[in-house]
């Protein structure tokens, strides 16, 4: 058990919080009985609570966002200096750090010529629905504006990016949704859909086309994919699904979006996780470990085909693209980017991701190899998941308590803070995930693992 503890007297701020803070995902009736935890530091791998109790943070911020860790003096100095000197301009002019960082982000991305700036990976994605609908009303007459998405996956939270989002329980309650987004079959092989003599990658991909030929080719505009699942229980796609699907697209001149808000910024051990796969997408979306959560930013980026279809009748007053972002004018964001891209570099990071996520691979391998309860493990770099079955042989999901009853205990016992899907799929939330940031070692992979060991023999012996 960790007992490395931090004194810190905050009682006034944990009764304001209690009182006062709408937490993100949170029953709170649990609050009634017991205090709120407030994360009051962090440096490197590690935060602390306000009892001054020390956690190995497995997650990366809770939600896969501080790839570089805590505690980087260089980025909030370069945010410091950066807002004194000039802090926010509107998104209709340009700054110094949004030009450098645009200038660097597209040397990391051959093929990508344009930056449209936001500030939340839920606003970097409407960008895209919107440029795909614009674009089907200057050539299509509005025809082409239908945008698929994949079951599973997840790419924000408002109304119509949950119309894009393929995790049921997320949406509940909050339709009506916006027309117009239509559903394509998940890629899990673990949980395949198909029963097929074709590779299961060509299967998936194809189910894909059968939807677009459904809909009618001449009505899809878009399509968006994560390029690894994450929320949707850390789904790495099965081999050849990536290049069917590109041709797919070509093939249907749908414009094809990959969303990033969580694989970019080298989660998975490219910049990008498309990178892995060959893949030339129309648009990339991106926030999260842009700036590790120093500064918040999110990134549209699109090729320069389709820029230049906003530039193509410069008469016609409503043919370039009529959005705003107001904090896509803040300059903290690209300031900080610019730092956490230079980390990223100069510690190798993205070397150390794959390194790194090779060995908690193995790890989790053994787990498997120790627990029944553990289905299947699969992930890329340092974006791992276990699912959870009550029996393998049948693949039966364990109880979403079950699942959180082992997060709890790494947490209690340990103090080490993993993840689960969470009010994701009803039945299915059954999946541990690890994310720990880039600049993790062995010993902290080892301790992940034997907190999890752990915590699985506890559940298994009630």
């Amino acid at each position: 058990m960790n007992v490395n503890v931090r004194q810190n007297d905050i009682s006034h701020i944990v009764h304001a919080d209690k009182e006062h803070v709408w937490h993100h995902l949170t029953q709170h009736s649990k609050f009634d009985t017991v205090d709120p935890l407030i994360i009051v530091e962090g440096e490197g791998m590690r935060v602390w609570n306000q009892t001054g109790r020390e956690h190995l943070d497995a997650v990366s911020g809770g939600v896969w966002t501080v790839n570089v860790g805590y505690g980087r003096e260089r980025i909030a100095n370069a945010v410091r200096d950066q807002l004194v000197k000039m802090n926010f301009f509107g998104g209709s002019m340009g700054t110094i750090p949004g030009a450098m960082f645009a200038e660097r982000l597209l040397e990391k991305m051959p093929g990508m010529k344009r930056v449209y700036y936001s500030n939340s990976g839920s606003e970097a994605n409407e960008k895209a629905y919107k440029i795909v609908r614009q674009i089907a009303h200057n050539r299509s007459g509005g025809k082409k504006h239908k945008i698929l998405y994949r079951e599973r996956d997840y790419h924000g939270t408002t109304i119509t990016a949950l119309s894009s989002g393929g995790q049921d329980e997320r949406k509940a309650q909050y339709g009506p949704y916006t027309p117009g987004f239509v559903e394509v079959p998940h890629c899990l092989e673990y949980r395949a859909q198909f029963d097929t003599d074709e590779e299961y990658g060509i299967a998936a991909a194809n189910a894909i086309e059968e939807v677009i030929l459904r809909e009618g080719a001449d009505t899809v505009g878009g399509l968006i994919l994560e390029p690894v699942t994450a929320g949707g229980g850390v789904i790495v796609p099965p081999e050849h699904y990536w290049p069917r699907v590109q041709e797919i697209c070509r093939k249907h001149d749908v414009l094809l979006i990959i969303d990033e808000v969580v694989c970019g910024m080298g989660r998975t051990g490219t910049w990008f996780g498309y990178q892995h796969y060959g893949v030339e997408p129309d648009m990339v979306t991106m926030a999260k470990g842009v700036a590790s959560g120093y500064a918040a930013i999110s990134c549209t980026v699109t090729t320069e085909r389709v820029f230049d279809l906003f530039r193509a009748n410069p008469d016609d007053p409503m043919s370039y693209f009529r959005d705003i972002s107001t904090f896509g004018g803040c300059t903290a964001g690209p300031a900080a980017a610019l730092e956490n891209m230079s980390i990223l570099e100069e510690e190798n990071l993205l070397e150390n991701c794959t390194e790194m996520g090779n060995y908690a691979l193995e790890r989790l391998e053994w787990l498997k190899s120790r627990h029944d309860m553990i289905g299947d493990v699969r992930g890329k770099g340092l974006f791992l998941g276990a699912e959870l079955v009550a029996d393998r042989e049948t693949k039966e999901a364990v109880h979403e308590s079950v699942t959180h009853t082992v997060v709890a205990h790494c947490f209690a016992q340990d103090a080490v803070i993993i993840g689960a899907t969470n009010r994701s799929l009803a039945g299915l939330n059954n999946t541990l995930c690890l994310s720990p940031a880039l600049i993790c070692t062995k010993d902290d992979i080892d301790e992940i693992i034997t907190s999890v060991d752990g915590a699985l023999k506890a559940v298994a012996a009630v």
